[in-house]
């Protein structure tokens, strides 16, 4: 049995868990979520605790599922309670990042200018013309779209220009080695 499939999952006040037709619902103060729940998990609900359990501990599946389940309904939870947010950092001479409604501009060293609009659910906006959050209540959708935009221009290692996470710590590279003349 998984360990994390074990844990029970609390329910906070603000947010309302319903359970129907092998389809869970999560809806709270920053939006609502539903996911299909896999075939041989089970999720019930008692006391504002959620509980997901594995009728089938011996089947290899079964065991897969168990604790992935678990946590993707613990993130729903918090993602319509609290929601996901993920800063990016633009470095470089001239790069910089602006906003046309509610698309992004990026100018980081191309010769034209990159436009993205950010798929529904999922909000992208900036603090500064070189730092760019994304923020949602799908943990998954946030990465992907952070993920998405750090694409455009991923930093080099070597000058340790483009576009990276806030947290991200780049290893850069010397160099090239001027080599000794006989």
């Amino acid at each position: 049995m998984s360990r994390i499939g074990r844990k029970p999952i609390e329910i906070p006040k603000d947010v309302k868990v319903d359970i129907k037709d092998g389809e869970i619902f999560v809806q709270g103060p920053k939006g609502k979520l539903s996911m299909k729940i896999p075939q041989p998990i089970e999720v019930k609900t008692e006391n504002n605790t959620i509980y997901v359990i594995n009728p089938r501990p011996d089947e290899r599946k079964a065991k897969a599922l168990h604790g992935t389940t678990r946590a993707l309904i613990a993130n729903m939870i918090k993602g319509v309670s609290e929601g996901y947010r993920i800063e990016l950092d633009i470095s470089g001479i001239g790069y910089r990042a602006d906003m046309q409604g509610d698309t992004i501009v990026l100018k980081v060293g191309y010769s034209h200018p990159v436009y993205f609009k950010p798929p529904e659910g999922v909000k992208v906006g900036l603090r500064s013309p070189v730092r760019i959050f994304v923020e949602g209540v799908d943990k998954y959708m946030v990465g992907q779209v952070a993920a998405q935009i750090r694409d455009i221009k991923p930093p080099d290692p070597y000058k340790g220009t483009g576009i990276k996470y806030e947290d991200e710590v780049l290893n850069l590279k010397p160099g090239k080695a001027k080599g000794k003349k006989k």
